[in-house]
This record gives structure tokens, sequence and C-alpha cells, in this order.
């Protein structure tokens, strides 16, 4: 029978612990150095993608706010033709403006008139 091989003095192996741990420590810090790596890959995609939908955010949320204030404006003015149109005033100027003549008025024409009348009054065009 073989006899039993003491075990090693504690000197012996903490030196041989330590250089194993040395070994591995080359391996340990290039797969830390991967990862780190892939985080700064990652975390940098992230930051231009957030960039990116801020600004096409903003530019999208403006031009819905021009068109929002546009058709609040349209709105505006239907409501104030709507609100001119029960207006008996404001009927007899638009009368004239087409070129109608009340009952109890005569119609004066100059010699020199031209054959085609021009616009008498601005014209508001509806949305």
């Amino acid at each position: 029978m073989s006899v039993p091989e003491p075990p090693p003095s504690p000197e012996r192996r903490g030196w041989r612990s330590r250089w194993r741990r040395l070994q591995r420590l080359p391996v340990a810090l290039v797969v830390a150095s991967l990862l780190s790596a892939l985080g700064i890959v990652q975390l940098s995609f992230q930051l231009g993608n957030l960039v990116y939908r801020t600004v096409t955010w903003q530019g999208e949320t403006r031009a819905a706010e021009e068109r929002i204030r546009a058709l609040e404006r349209d709105v505006r003015v239907l409501r104030e033709a709507e609100a001119a149109a029960l207006d008996p005033a404001y009927l007899e100027v638009l009368a004239r403006c087409q070129g109608f003549v009340g009952e109890n008025e005569e119609l004066v024409v100059a010699e020199n008139a031209p054959d085609a009348p021009g616009e008498i009054c601005h014209t508001l065009r509806l949305p």
C-alpha cells in the first residue's frame, strides 16, 4: 500500500491558489472589458435613439399645434359667419356687394363705367 501524501503546508497552498487566481485574472478582465464595451455601445444607441425621437416628436407636436390653431381659426370664422347670416344689416351689405339695389332706390350708371364691374367689396372665403 502506498502511503498517502501529507496535505500541503498552508504556506504552499496559499502561494498556489494565488498563482491560479492570477492566471485566471486576464480572462476575467477580457470578459469584463467586453461586457463593458457592449454596455457602452448599447447605452450610446439608446441615447441616440432618445435624441432622435425627441427631435422628431417636437417637430410633429409643433406641426399639430399649428394645424389646431388653423382649425380653431376656421371654426371662429364659421361661427362669425353663422351669426352674421342672421343679422339683417349684414345681409343688406352683402346684397349691395353683389350689386343689388333697394326697392326705393334708383340705379345710376356712369357713362364711362366698364362693361364688367369689378369687385365692390372684400370677400372672405369661408373654410
